[in-house]
């Protein structure tokens, strides 16, 4: 992935900057190290060859990472850049992403998590996901990004694809972007929510429904766990007879415990999982939460008058902690009544989560509350790595045995 890249790392710690670069060129990158603002402006505005990414420390000795890419900004369109920030920076490291930089990593980290990073990163540039027509559908997190390159990935197959999560975690985005990016794009995306149909049978196959309406594009089938068995018994039929079209089916993540109760057909499984694209919950993703209501913010907030201009810091910190068990569908719920409810210019935790003033008792204790955080950076770790605990462990920093402990603690045992 980084043989022959050509990367400005620009870091003023010897330290961290000589083991970057050693690392980098051992991957068989080109590195260009510099240690200050002034130096890096100047070599990145007008760089020897085309420029791959830049890896930056938010903290310079001559200004700052965000003044270096607020001036490249002003000027032209910079390369992708990957921060480096400490945990009080993060914040900062945000707000960069929504003005257009590319991703970052926080101090310590792990190089395989930072080279990983990377990796997506130059990927995405080659990724036609990553592109003025179709931004970012997800989020900013690393899980995000992984997505999209599953997404991307999906969209050069034509085989029957599984999408998997939660309840408003955006599986119908997803299979349509798989269908924008697709070669298919021209014809039909016809779209059958069987959790909504009356007829199952008469929204799939009936005349002038899903089968017949398709032709060569994409037929997408929601809530693929509410099919009957007759329903999927001629599902699989279609696809071992073949259609001009392509199937993608979303569901939940119960499919496993519907055929061993003997509710859905194994079979029929294996052919829609041989591109699975799993979506974490909301919950595990908090910056993906803020990302998506400040997206939602510029497009209702209009509706509601110039009065209300923002959300406030501590409203974002709200939207980190909650759990979202809504998913998207309940995060999209709750701004759209913190701006009817809004008294002030920016948003509130209390118009976004009016329940905790109607109940001060219910306000989390401090350890209640560090153990709901831990919790949902174990379920993101374990997630990550395909529930290894081992790795999990690595990722978070801590001991194997640190880290069996707190799952038991908090009942996450059997994840």
């Amino acid at each position: 992935m980084l043989r022959n890249r050509y990367i400005v790392l620009v870091e003023d710690d010897e330290i961290m900057g000589a083991s970057l670069a050693q690392r980098l060129e051992l991957e068989g990158a080109h590195v260009l190290w510099l240690k200050q603002m002034g130096r890096a402006i100047g070599a990145i505005r007008t760089p020897k060859k085309v420029i791959d990414a830049v890896i930056c420390d938010i903290g310079l000795p001559d200004g700052s990472g965000e003044e270096l890419f607020s001036t490249l900004v002003r000027t032209g369109t910079p390369p992708p850049f990957l921060f480096i920030t400490g945990q009080g920076g993060i914040g900062q490291a945000v707000r960069l992403i929504k003005s257009g930089a590319a991703d970052y990593v926080t101090k310590p980290f792990d190089m395989s998590v930072f080279l990983e990073r990377l990796g997506l990163l130059l990927g995405d540039r080659e990724n036609p996901v990553r592109n003025e027509d179709f931004p970012a559908l997800m989020g900013i997190s690393v899980a995000a990004r992984t997505i999209e390159a599953m997404i991307a990935k999906a969209a050069t197959e034509s085989h029957p694809a599984l999408i998997r999560g939660g309840p408003g975690t955006g599986k119908d985005l997803v299979a349509r972007r798989i269908h924008d990016l697709s070669d298919r794009s021209a014809a039909p995306f016809v779209a059958v929510n069987l959790a909504r149909e009356a007829s199952a049978e008469d929204a799939l196959f009936g005349d002038g429904a899903g089968f017949d309406r398709v032709g060569e594009g994409t037929l997408f089938i929601n809530a693929i766990g509410k099919a009957g068995p007759q329903i999927q018994s001629r599902l699989l039929d279609r696809i071992d007879q073949g259609f001009d079209g392509r199937l993608i089916a979303a569901g939940g993540h119960d499919l496993e415990a519907l055929i061993a109760q003997d509710q859905f057909n194994a079979e029929l499984f294996y052919r829609l999982v041989r591109t699975e694209i799993p979506i974490p919950p909301l919950s595990t993703r908090p910056d993906d939460a803020v990302w998506l209501m400040q997206q939602l913010f510029r497009k209702l907030a209009p509706r509601h008058g110039p009065e209300i201009e923002g959300i406030s810091a501590l409203a974002e910190e709200a939207v980190r902690g909650h759990g979202w068990p809504g998913g998207g569908r309940e995060l999209r719920a709750r701004l759209l009544r913190g701006l009817t409810m809004a008294a002030g210019p920016l948003l509130q935790p209390s118009d976004l989560f009016p329940e905790r003033l109607a109940d001060p008792d219910d306000m989390m204790s401090l350890a209640q509350a560090r153990d709901a955080a831990e919790r949902v950076q174990i379920i993101a770790a374990l997630d990550r790595t395909g529930g290894q605990i081992g790795e999990a462990a690595k990722l978070l920093r801590i001991a194997r045995t640190t880290l069996w402990e707190k799952m038991q603690k908090l009942d996450l045992s059997g994840s």
